[in-house]
């Protein structure tokens, strides 16, 4: 058995062993030993047990983990990963095995473990499809459909097309390849950004893993065994982007109590036993709860069962004051801040900063639960929880939820067989004569399958062409990506990846009713595949290629810009991909500026402004005094459009469990989908024109004096947030960039300009030398707080500069023999 480990100038880890389980074994260890904390808070989250140590904020993802089966599912999948793919599960074991040898000796090097009181446990197995699972479980964004379900209701189906953008609950990411009929080597080049909640540490780990069957450099997701997203094998490589495809489907149960447990209504017209149990959460410094586990032949439910509504009492830690520059965060948040785990709609470090004249914030709290919207119509707070979100409302034990306000803020509750219409009270409370009520059932493919696709991952590592690629991806699952490879010898691959089944389209709009019939899976669709056009492919979560398999894609701007970008130049090199990484042209700024244009008759100061504004060249720049100024009327007619009375049904919050509530956040909803409310020939009848004179004239009377980067600041997520004395301003830095612009640093319009979301790394795999290819990530390897290599990328990462990617074994530094190759596992716990 040979382990070897090095490091480069960056402290990026490079592997070698003599056999793929041993690196495997190699790869859990060293992982575990950069990033002890960030394994152990994956674990936990997989398992629902991520309270016990960091408090109520987390309790509304355990109790979501829980009832949506994570760790029941992964546990299910590694079994038949054995018996479909018995190497793939043995690759799998080993790296937990890894991860558990080396957990004690990371943990003491991460002083989280101390200010939590958690010892580091023991990795299963399976533990490795949990934090995948976890990871993607809100990636496709499903609670999406109860927002097209409020809109429907409320504005009619032509409010799903206004309001279809990439913005509250999806996650998105640049990529490009160019053939090497464009590039000066005549090889291809692979080039882009993943744009997920930025997360100290990040959510891509840089690591090189080498053996006698490959030799692999990528990013990988810690927590999980090889290089899934992004990988370059000297021969082949490959990148992805969320596919934006619809792939989770939502239903509505009945369900009723009887003397044996608990039924659903089937779409028979009969009642069927569904499989329940009790589960007990525990919370750090507070009593346990009890919360009930029901599944039907749907799936889990995640929110509601027979009785009721029960909702937890909310925690809303201490909002610290405006000045103090310190996140709103409890003393340990967890929630929703994946990929597409729920809108940019809270981001610590502020207050409602570019709340203004004329129209109520109906915002999201930031992580750990501090509410920074204003009261909306009513009274009632409209916030739901961001990144690490309070427990404001989640389900208690059998907690029903019911169906959204109608009209009156009456909640609407299911048709009674017979016909006969239940509308519970405005409270949430919801049940009929006959004791039955409704509740949420979630159905997600690996629950169906018993597959997570992990059968992909070895394949991918051993590519040698874009064919061995191809035959990999035909076995990934989820999530459904867009993924662009090319070889050495002039292949090139654009294809999607994963599975979506076939069914309905109501399935794919909104939550459907379980006891109609016609809302069936039936397979799964075909594979798109495309090719280059003019020896280019763009992929930027916009329509075209996976069109058929989505409903809610992205604007095409960053897809259009980046094409724009790249014809501008015949030839390209590696050299060149930096400057279209950091492009900040906002195309969607055109229908604000147009209806800016047309206004006539306003006070001299707002006069000066318009034709400020209108005379910009469109950039971002942090540097941009006319950036800032967009973005503060932007904010502005926001907040005027979210506050017209047509609107506010959608401003009350429907009895949800709180995770579920920010795809609801009706501010971030408009903010994102600006451009085509104003854009549209009528839009409810709502006067825009005077919307945006009101804005402007409001955002004029004190114009903002500071450049964009003052307030467009990066606020990336903790679980455990930074103690008060002990909090590094410059890790909240100034930038440039917007959520339409290829630098994606999304700020939520009428919220907040602070940026939760980004690119959590960059990437040039270069076909014609692995050796020229580069990378970066917005911190750095190592996740120990102020370690050398903690954030020693952080200055790179903000100049739109890349790291160069270490082939060359003699450049890299030996690390002696690692003491955790020895170390009783016994150190570890439960």
């Amino acid at each position: 058995m040979t382990i070897e480990i090095y490091r480069d100038a960056w402290g990026i880890p490079h592997l070698r062993a003599s056999d793929i389980r041993e690196l495997a074994r190699a790869q859990g260890r060293v992982t575990a030993h950069d990033r002890a904390w960030q394994l152990e808070v994956e674990r936990h989250r997989a398992q629902g047990t991520s309270a016990s140590f960091l408090g109520a904020e987390a309790l509304s993802w355990d109790v979501f983990a829980r009832r949506a089966r994570l760790d029941d599912t992964a546990r299910r999948c590694f079994a038949a990963l054995e018996r479909r793919d018995p190497q793939t599960a043995a690759w799998v074991r080993a790296y937990a095995d890894g991860v558990t040898e080396g957990l004690a000796a990371g943990a003491r090097r991460a002083p989280e473990f101390a200010r939590t009181a958690l010892a580091p446990g023991r990795w299963q197995p399976w533990t490795p499809l949990g934090v995948w699972l976890g990871t993607h479980i809100l990636f496709a964004g499903f609670p999406a459909k109860l927002w097209r379900e409020q809109a429907i209701r409320h504005l009619g189906p032509d409010a799903v097309g206004l309001f279809a953008t990439d913005g509250p609950g999806t996650a998105g990411s640049n990529g490009w390849l160019v053939t090497g009929e464009r590039t000066a080597t005549g090889h291809a080049l692979i080039a882009g950004d993943p744009h997920r909640f930025i997360e100290d540490p990040g959510v891509y780990q840089q690591i090189r893993l080498s053996c006698p069957e490959f030799d692999v450099v990528g990013l990988a997701v810690p927590g999980v065994p090889g290089i899934a997203h992004f990988g370059h094998t000297g021969t082949a490589a490959w990148a992805i982007t969320n596919a934006m495809a619809d792939y989770q489907d939502l239903y509505r149960e009945r369900l009723r109590r009887t003397g044996a447990g608990i039924e659903a209504l089937g779409p028979d017209g009969t009642w069927h036993r569904a499989a329940r149990h009790t589960e007990t959460v525990e919370i750090a410094g507070e009593p346990t709860v009890e919360i009930e586990i029901i599944e039907t032949a749907r799936g889990p439910v995640i929110a509601g069962g027979p009785d009721g509504l029960d909702a937890f009492t909310a925690r809303v830690p201490e909002e610290p004051a405006p000045d103090s520059g310190r996140a709103p965060q409890g003393p340990g948040a967890v929630g929703p801040r994946r990929g597409g785990e729920g809108p940019a709609a809270g981001v610590p470090g502020h207050a409602a900063e570019t709340a203004g004249g004329g129209g109520a914030v109906q915002g999201p709290p930031a992580p750990g639960g501090a509410v920074l919207g204003s009261p909306g119509p009513g009274g009632a707070v409209l916030g739901s929880p961001g990144p690490g979100g309070a427990v404001l409302g989640s389900p208690g034990p059998g907690g029903a939820v019911l169906g959204p306000p109608g009209p009156g803020g009456a909640v609407q509750g299911p048709t009674a067989p017979g016909g006969e219409s239940r509308t519970g009270d405005a409270g949430g409370r919801h049940a009929g004569a006959g004791g039955e009520a409704e509740a949420l059932a979630l159905r997600y493919p690996p629950r169906v399958t018993e597959d997570l696709g992990f059968s992909a991952l070895l394949p991918l590592l051993r590519a040698r062409g874009v064919g061995d690629i191809d035959r990999a991806l035909d076995a990934w699952t989820e999530p459904v990506n867009v993924v662009q490879a090319a070889d050495t010898a002039g292949g090139t691959l654009h294809r999607v990846a994963g599975k979506v089944p076939v069914r309905a389209r109501a399935n794919r709009l909104h939550p459907v009713p379980a006891w109609e019939p016609g809302h069936d899976w039936h397979g799964t669709h075909e594979t798109p595949y495309a090719e280059p056009a003019d020896g280019i492919a763009v992929m930027a979560n916009a329509r075209g290629l996976a069109t058929p398999l989505g409903v809610e894609f992205a604007p095409p701007h960053r897809a259009d810009r980046i094409r724009a970008l790249l014809d501008a130049r015949r030839t390209w090199t590696a050299d060149g991909m930096p400057a279209i990484h950091t492009d900040t042209h906002l195309a969607s700024a055109a229908p604000l500026l147009d209806h800016l244009a047309s206004l006539a008759g306003l006070t001299p100061a707002a006069a000066d402004l318009r034709d400020r504004l209108v005379a910009w060249d469109r950039r971002m720049e942090a540097d941009s005094t006319e950036a800032a100024a967009y973005a503060a009327v932007r904010g502005a007619v926001v907040r005027q459009l979210a506050a017209h009375p047509v609107f506010a049904p959608l401003a009350q919050p429907p009895a949800y469990p709180d995770l579920l509530l920010p795809w609801l956040a009706l501010v971030p909803r408009i903010g994102y989908a600006l451009e085509h409310l104003l854009r549209a020939e009528d839009v409810y009848g709502i006067d825009r024109a005077a919307a945006v004179r009101t804005a402007l004239e409001e955002v004029a009377a004190a114009p903002p004096a500071r450049p964009w980067a003052a307030t467009h600041r990066l606020a990336p997520w903790k679980a455990l947030p930074d103690e008060p004395h002990t909090t590094d301003e410059a890790a909240a830095p100034g930038l440039g960039g917007d959520h339409d612009c290829v630098l994606c640093t999304s700020a939520v319009p009428g919220l907040t300009d602070r940026a939760a979301r980004g690119p959590a790394a960059r990437y040039v795999w270069d076909l014609a030398d692995r050796a020229n290819s580069r990378w970066v990530v917005p911190f750095g390897a190592d996740g120990v707080p102020g370690s050398a290599h903690h954030r020693d990328q952080l200055p790179l990462w903000l100049a739109g500069e890349l790291a160069p990617v270490v082939t060359d074994w003699a450049l890299l530094t030996p690390e002696p023999a690692d003491p955790t190759t020895t170390e009783s596992t016994e150190e570890a716990h439960d």
